[in-house]
């Protein structure tokens, strides 16, 4: 199981005020992904353009940064595959499940911005832009995670 992880609305509140709530939920996330040790990650987030992949990892605990095993294509990369799904974030998951050579890996995705997938996308995790990952969230994810896992 692949989970395509967004950051700001997801790991913190988007718009994000102060430093201090800079990845606020991620506790949060890492706690649920210990629950399910086979569920690796891809970095979605725009965090991706800025930062490569070792400096990444360094926002997580040690054990979850080694699950992160890649980022997503640029939008820019896959305009092939943008013209043929048309949403810039899950043509980007697309993009990284056809270069990873496994297209048919089960996955979820978690993201504050429902608009950048497929209308009723089963694989989206949506959180409030204003908070991030909270109780409600969580308890899908864990839900969609078990149901997968099976």
């Amino acid at each position: 199981m692949i989970l395509f992880l967004d950051f700001d609305g997801v790991l913190h509140p988007e718009p994000c005020y102060d430093d201090g709530q800079l990845f606020s939920c991620l506790s949060r996330l890492e706690n649920v992904l210990r629950d399910f040790p086979a569920v690796q990650v891809v970095i979605t987030s725009t965090w991706r353009e800025k930062y490569s992949l070792p400096e990444l990892r360094t926002f997580f605990s040690a054990d979850i940064a080694v699950r992160i095993i890649g980022v997503t294509p640029a939008w820019q990369d896959i305009t092939e595959i943008a013209a043929t799904v048309g949403y810039q974030r899950h043509a980007e998951i697309e993009g990284w499940l056809r270069q990873s050579g496994k297209p048919w890996l089960p996955w979820l995705a978690i993201d504050d911005k429902s608009f950048l997938f497929r209308p009723f996308l089963k694989n989206l995790i949506k959180t409030n832009s204003l908070i991030g990952i909270d109780a409600d969230a969580e308890t899908r994810l864990r839900q969609s995670l078990s149901f997968t896992s099976k």
